[in-house]
C-alpha cells in the first residue's frame, strides 16, 4: 500500500511538471528564432566599448545578408553560407580600433534564459544562434533577434512578428499579453536550463 502511494504521488508530480514543458506555441517560437550573441573579450570598459562597435558593424551587414529570408530556414542558410564574411566584418571593426585580438564566429543552438527586450520577451529555452565571440570571450554580452528582424531600433515589433508568421497566441507570449502562467512557466525552464550553461 506505501508502495502504490509513493508511486502516485511521483505520477502527480510528473504531470505537474510536464504541465510546464513547453506547448507548441513555445516550441515554435524557439524554431523559428535566430538570435544574436555578442561576447566581448572582458568586462572592462574599453572591451565593452569595442563590443557595441563590433555590434553596430555587423548587424548591418546581417540585415542585408537576411533582408530576403521568408522563413526561418532561409534565414540560417544565409547566415551560415556568411560566417566567414561576417567574420571578417568584425575582424576589420577590431583593426580599425587597433585590437588585435582574435573573432569567433558560429552558428549553433544555445541556451538563453528569459530575456526581457522592451517591447517583448522571449521565453527561456534553447535557440538558433549567431555568436560572434571577441578574443577571450569573457565579457557581458549584447543580444537581439536577427529574425524575425527586431535588432533595429526602428523595427516594429508586432508588424515584424506578423510578417514572420508567428500565430496570434505567440505573438502574445512575446510582446508581453500572455497569461502569468506563461510567467511562472519560463521561470521553470530558466532554472531548469541553468545546468546548461550559457
Amino acid at each position: 500500500m506505501k508502495g502504490l502511494t509513493i508511486f502516485t504521488s511521483l505520477v502527480l508530480i510528473v504531470c505537474a511538471l510536464c504541465s510546464f514543458l513547453p506547448a507548441n506555441d513555445e516550441i515554435e517560437i524557439y524554431e523559428n528564432t535566430v538570435r544574436l550573441h555578442v561576447l566581448a573579450n572582458s568586462d572592462s570598459e574599453h572591451d565593452q566599448s569595442v563590443k557595441l562597435s563590433v555590434r553596430d558593424a555587423v548587424l548591418g551587414e546581417i540585415a542585408s545578408i537576411t533582408e530576403g529570408a521568408q522563413t526561418v530556414e532561409e534565414a540560417e542558410a544565409l547566415i551560415s553560407a556568411n560566417l566567414g564574411y561576417i567574420r571578417e566584418i568584425a575582424k576589420k571593426a577590431l583593426a580599425e580600433l587597433g585590437e588585435s585580438y582574435d573573432v569567433n564566429v558560429t552558428l549553433s543552438e544555445e541556451y538563453y534564459p528569459t530575456r526581457e527586450y522592451e517591447d517583448f520577451r522571449l521565453p527561456a529555452g534553447k535557440y538558433t544562434s549567431l555568436r560572434i565571440m571577441l578574443g577571450e570571450a569573457a565579457g557581458q554580452n549584447w543580444w537581439c533577434v536577427l529574425y524575425p528582424s527586431l535588432c533595429t531600433s526602428g523595427a516594429k515589433t508586432g508588424e515584424t512578428l506578423v510578417k514572420t508568421g508567428f500565430s496570434k497566441d505567440q505573438i502574445e507570449i512575446l510582446t508581453g499579453g500572455e497569461e502569468p502562467k506563461y510567467r511562472l512557466k519560463f521561470k521553470i525552464l530558466e532554472i531548469f536550463g541553468q545546468g546548461l550553461g550559457e
